[in-house]
């Protein structure tokens, strides 16, 4: 990679659900800039229209599109969009979000990045619209399953918590990618970046946060409802199930108790993060911690296969 060929090397895989007006607005530009990278669209099924729309915007751009027959959910976008990339020879690939957007630039310093360490799972700051910040490496603490970003670690330093960072903007490499294998596409959405980062740990790779890049991030682009910070009945669901599958796959059985048994107040927390305004019509954020509530509570006390510490991964 040179300041001259920043793009030559590098994949940009994006994952559509419904989102060509986003993509259209964030990847165009900078794919124009980054000179020599390939594009590659994976479409999961919305409808013929949406279908229609992106078979164009790829057309005229010249981007790889993969279509899926049916929504196979962010790891079943990402993985085959990642094998293509590898597959036509890059060695770095970025995976962006259709509501995300990051300059050139940016690109280039998580590259630079990349090229010192290829088991690092790179990051930039992501900042919201406003310009506050979105995400700068998140850490999931094992003793409840709560978040806490890296900025209050010092808060408590002593509490074991597993460091992971967010899947609206990420940059792997090839190494990587062969030491830790895709994604586990059991999640269908959400918490699929949380078990990645630490399977990226525990294959020996690293994560890293690189403060000269910036991403921005407008996460009602596609689970906002009505422009107000209500979530969609899917963002509900699959957090709240999805944080006991985490555990479950990922955590010794101690942890998996100690989550389930606060399973309650994390439903809470994750309603409240669409504001209190939503529940003047409260029936769908309900009818989705019901459902998520119910089938987190399965996953919890199923014996599922495991790639966690009593798998040896």
């Amino acid at each position: 990679m040179t300041l001259e060929d920043p793009g030559v090397g590098l994949g940009i895989v994006v994952v559509n659900f419904g989102s060509s007006d986003l993509i259209q607005e964030n990847l165009v530009e900078v794919a124009e800039e980054l000179h020599g990278a390939v594009v590659i669209v994976v479409d999961n099924f919305s409808g013929e229209p949406e279908v229609a729309a992106i078979e164009h915007l790829a057309a005229m751009h010249g981007w790889q599109l993969i279509s899926n027959p049916r929504n196979a959910g962010f790891g079943g976008g990402v993985n085959p969009g990642v094998d293509r990339a590898l597959a036509l020879g890059c060695d770095d690939v970025l995976v962006l979000n259709p509501d995300a957007a990051i300059d050139a630039s940016s690109v280039t310093a998580l590259r630079r990045a990349a090229a010192e360490d290829r088991m690092a799972l790179v990051a930039p700051v992501v900042r919201t619209k406003r310009g506050g910040i979105w995400s700068a490496g998140v850490d999931v603490v094992l003793a409840d399953g709560t978040m806490r970003s890296w900025a209050r670690r010092g808060e408590a330093a002593a509490t074991p918590a597993e460091p992971w960072l967010s899947g609206a903007c990420l940059l792997l490499t090839r190494e990587l990618w062969n030491a830790v294998g895709p994604i586990d596409e059991r999640y269908f959405l959400y918490w699929e970046d949380v078990d990645y980062s630490v399977r990226v740990r525990r294959a020996g790779g690293r994560l890293r946060v690189v403060e000269e890049a910036t991403a921005v991030h407008d996460e009602g682009g596609t689970q906002g409802v009505g422009g107000s910070r209500a979530k969609s009945e899917a963002y509900y669901y699959f957090n709240i199930r999805n944080r006991m599958l985490f555990a479950r796959l990922l955590l010794d059985d101690e942890t998996v108790v100690r989550w389930e048994r606060s399973n309650l107040r994390a439903v809470r927390a994750i309603l409240l993060r669409g504001g209190r305004r939503q529940f003047l019509r409260p029936i769908p954020p309900l009818r989705a911690a019901v459902r998520g509530l119910g089938d987190a509570r399965r996953v919890a006390r199923r014996n599922a296969p495991r790639h966690g510490p009593e798998a040896g991964g």
